[in-house]
């Protein structure tokens, strides 16, 4: 039998104020979050719905040295732009708060500091990677390099993104700071860390054994976590922005944003209300929280362990974390600004908030990696929104003003077939309910559309427009039925789409109804006077969805040609004009080519330079087939000593060039040209 809850408390991930939000974050957290939220005060429950921005850490102070600004100014901007992208969005936080704020300052110091006086870390000193030009010692994410597996020379000191290994700093090849660019140090350093270690008794028997009903993504995550047995976290680090570690010879030493981050919920709700302590320390309480994948960790394994090494605080019940959303097939990324940011979205989509919401919920990755696409986008708007809900109340609306001038007929006698669709319409809300209490958005999404699905099906099968000319009573009972499942899907929709089920509502003219009432054909009294209809929806059309294309593609050469960019040489040093003087280039056909025994990477050529007939061997097998060598024109440096290679001697040197994808390019004419001719 399931747990009675007197109160519910829901957390959202706090998001990183170095930047703004974007859609994977909503699908991933905010708008999951909102939907339950929204239930559960439709449902009457005592519910607080908190989060904020987690203003600390290195992200942020490499964001202002970049920009020339104090970390202050960086977080007070993007929390500032956050904060108003939610509210936007219709996003209903109880409170939005900040781990900058005075509350937080303490609330965290003084959790610290408990743990401290009560002996529950442990002190470890250690050599690290530390940036003498900027003064600091380096996360490893702030740490890059030439990864070991693969070669790519912008791999971090945890993660090669290009080949997905895993690596610690120690591995990278030639490491120099992501700050200054500058090579690193190794200097030691002394901190506290939090003995996970001696948790793993007590997070097996919570989550393990107790919580066998969490998503399989977490409780898979969990449980690989544990069996690989956990190590010491450190809790502080090196650093002059953030909450300072409030014990005596930790100058320079701040909390570490994943220990400080976390307890910013408790905070947050302390600012919210005085009563805070019957959300955090009442068993009474539903704790949910709601997360990306990648941070699992942090609130499954990493926060109920301070919680319970704090004692005194109840533990979440659930974290429904979801997968990523990736964006026209490629996975979203800040850095490269493959994103579509929520702000951004509003100022160009004005009115179309609830579209965003529906189509990120209908999507959204709950088990698995999902992706968005404009144009999926433009086909849920205009074959679901307007086609299915849109249309079902426009049509409920205007029959009712056309007919009846805007007065809700009474419903007469009913049919086997009315009585069909009053049934269908009551069995929807136990199967909505259970979709939303146990997390399963997408289908709970469904169940709601459901409603106008069933309305526009019976209107198109008692054809009203059509019964009107010979049977007009029958036709007053098919609107009151209509205009009854139209106010219930203003009950359904409005943890998902609440801009949409206010505009129904107005056009109604009904005030908002608790979730008590959803499933009931009595929620509009006859003789009801319902206002003005107008569309609920408007269709996109293809030029706004190939604007959007075009500024991803935009983007995408951008960074193209900033990754090209990266990748040239410096300058090489500087010669006399006669040091290439005696270089002599020559036009050449290439008259045969063959793989080198033995060999990867060489072909054997045979080329007319104008001057002579000569072998060359060139290693580039892995670029380019024999085949489709032969009867190119290239420029090859003919004076060049020959050099024995493989048993073959080579008498000059094929010039190319490398794109930034390490592709060969050979160099050659444009046009056909006489062989020898000659490039200087």
């Amino acid at each position: 039998m399931a747990k009675e809850f007197k109160r519910y408390l829901i957390t959202s991930a706090l998001p990183y104020a170095n930047g703004p939000v974007h859609i994977g974050h909503l699908a991933g957290v905010y708008v999951p979050s909102d939907i339950y939220t929204r239930y559960l005060r439709m449902r009457g429950r005592d519910v607080v719905s908190v989060c904020g921005s987690d203003e600390h850490g290195v992200p942020i102070t490499i964001k202002a040295r970049k920009e020339g600004v104090s970390p202050q100014a960086v977080v007070d901007r993007y929390h500032e732009i956050i904060k108003d992208s939610f509210s936007r969005l219709g996003i209903s936080f109880d409170i939005y708060s900040r781990t900058s704020s005075p509350t937080h300052r303490v609330t965290a110091s003084d959790f610290f500091r408990k743990l401290y006086d009560e002996g529950k870390f442990i002190e470890r000193t250690s050599m690290q990677y530390y940036d003498e030009e900027a003064g600091t010692f380096l996360a490893d994410r702030y740490i890059v390099g030439t990864c070991p597996r693969c070669g790519n020379d912008r791999a971090y000191g945890d993660q090669c993104e290009k080949c997905g290994s895993t690596l610690s700093p120690d591995e990278l090849i030639e490491p120099r700071s992501a700050v200054s660019g500058a090579v690193p140090v190794k200097r030691e350093t002394k901190h506290w860390y939090l003995p996970l270690d001696k948790y793993e008794g007590f997070l097996r028997r919570w989550i393990l054994e107790g919580h066998k009903e969490w998503k399989s993504n977490v409780y898979g995550q969990c449980k690989s976590w544990l069996d690989l047995g956990l190590q010491p976290r450190a809790v502080s680090r090196d650093l002059d922005w953030g909450i300072p570690v409030p014990v005596e010879g930790a100058e320079g030493k701040v909390l570490y944003v994943w220990f400080d981050a976390p307890i910013g919920y408790i905070s947050a709700t302390k600012d919210l209300t005085p009563d805070w302590e019957k959300y955090w320390k009442d068993g009474g309480t539903k704790m949910v929280h709601f997360i990306g994948k990648d941070n699992i960790v942090f609130h499954c394994i990493v926060f109920p362990s301070m919680l319970e090494a704090h004692g005194g605080y109840i533990l979440p019940e659930n974290v429904p974390a979801n997968e990523f959303l990736n964006l026209e097939g490629d996975k979203i990324s800040t850095s490269r600004n493959w994103a579509v940011w929520l702000h951004e979205y509003l100022d160009e989509f004005p009115g179309k908030e609830d579209v965003l919401r529906y189509v990120l919920c209908a999507n959204a990755p709950e088990t698995k990696d999902n992706d968005f696409t404009w144009r999926d986008f433009q086909a849920r708007n205009n074959n679901e929104l307007v086609a299915i809900l849109g249309n079902f109340v426009n049509r409920a609306l205007v029959l009712t003003k056309k007919y009846y001038d805007g007065v809700v007929p009474a419903c007469g006698e009913l049919t086997d077939y009315d009585r069909a669709t009053i049934a269908e319409i009551g069995g929807i809300k136990a199967s909505l309910e259970a979709d939303i209490e146990n997390y399963r958005f997408r289908e709970a999404l469904k169940d709601a559309m459901n409603f106008a699905r069933i309305g526009n099906k019976y209107l198109a099968d008692t054809e009203p427009w059509k019964v009107v000319k010979n049977d007009p009573e029958r036709v007053k009972t098919i609107l009151n039925i209509a205009l009854q499942i139209t106010a219930n899907i203003t009950v359904a929709i409005e943890p998902f789409m609440p801009f949409s089920a206010d505009k129904i509502l107005k056009m109604l003219n009904l005030e908002r109804m608790s979730w008590d009432g959803l499933g009931s054909m009595s929620l509009v009294a006859s003789g009801h006077v319902i206002d003005e209809p107008a569309l609920l929806f408007e269709k996109i059309e293809d030029d706004v969805i190939e604007a959007q294309l075009k500024k991803l593609a935009d983007i995408k050469a951008a960074n193209a040609a900033a990754e090209a960019a990266a990748h040239v040489m410096a300058q090489k040093e500087e010669i006399a004009f006669d040091d290439f003087g005696k270089m002599d280039i020559r036009v050449s056909t290439i008259l045969a080519a063959e793989k080198v025994a033995k060999t990867k990477k060489l072909l054997k050529l045979t080329v007319d330079t104008g001057i002579d007939k000569r072998t060359i061997v060139s290693g580039i097998a892995e670029h380019f087939a024999p085949e489709e060598l032969v009867g190119r024109q290239v420029l090859v440096l003919v004076n060049l000593a020959p050099r024995e290679l493989k048993g073959i001697t080579s008498n000059g040197m094929i010039l190319m060039a490398e794109d930034a994808t390490g592709k060969l390019v050979l160099l050659g004419p444009e046009n056909k040209v006489n062989d020898g001719a000659i490039v200087g």
